[in-house]
């Protein structure tokens, strides 16, 4: 069992739109909690996915050595992206199977430069179902959000003075 994890979210106000990421850093002992850490962060403009990729990111990256973690998320296209896809991406160039750039091609390879030092097991669970520690990560997405949010609000109330 991992001695580390990362619960891990984003959040978008709009897709595209202002947004956020949330990540939940969890170091236990058995089950007594030795430490955690919170983390967050946003984007004036981006998408629900990139931000659910920049919590993982962001979590692999806060790490000062190789580690053995669970990275737990909500997000079925962060799991099934590293898990599944990621490999046929590289392989095809950074080219889905249709010969398309992939979409995040950019934060894809950040994320697999950041795995590649650790042993990750990665996680889903159903997001807003009330797990103690993805509703955290959530909270402190949408925190990450709210700086840009309020400033995308006060550029839409100027242009329409």
């Amino acid at each position: 069992m991992p001695e580390i994890f990362a619960y891990t979210d984003g959040a978008c106000s709009g897709n595209p739109g202002p947004g956020g990421w949330g990540v939940v850093l969890v170091a236990r002992d058995g089950a007594r909690v030795v430490r955690e850490r919170e983390l967050s962060g946003g984007e004036a403009l981006t998408t629900n996915n990139r931000m659910e990729l920049m919590a993982a990111i962001a979590a692999l990256e806060a790490l000062d050595r190789p580690s053995t973690l669970a990275i737990v998320t909500d997000s079925a296209y962060l799991r099934d992206g590293v898990t599944r896809w990621i490999h046929g991406w590289k392989r095809n160039g950074w080219l889905t199977a249709e010969k398309k750039p992939v979409k995040n091609a950019d934060l894809w390879q950040r994320l697999d430069a950041a795995a590649s030092r650790h042993r990750i097991a990665w996680e889903w669970v159903k997001g807003h179902a009330g797990h103690p520690e993805n509703e955290r990560a959530d909270a402190l997405a949408r925190a990450g959000l709210a700086p840009y949010r309020a400033r995308a609000r006060e550029a839409d109330q100027g242009s329409a003075r």
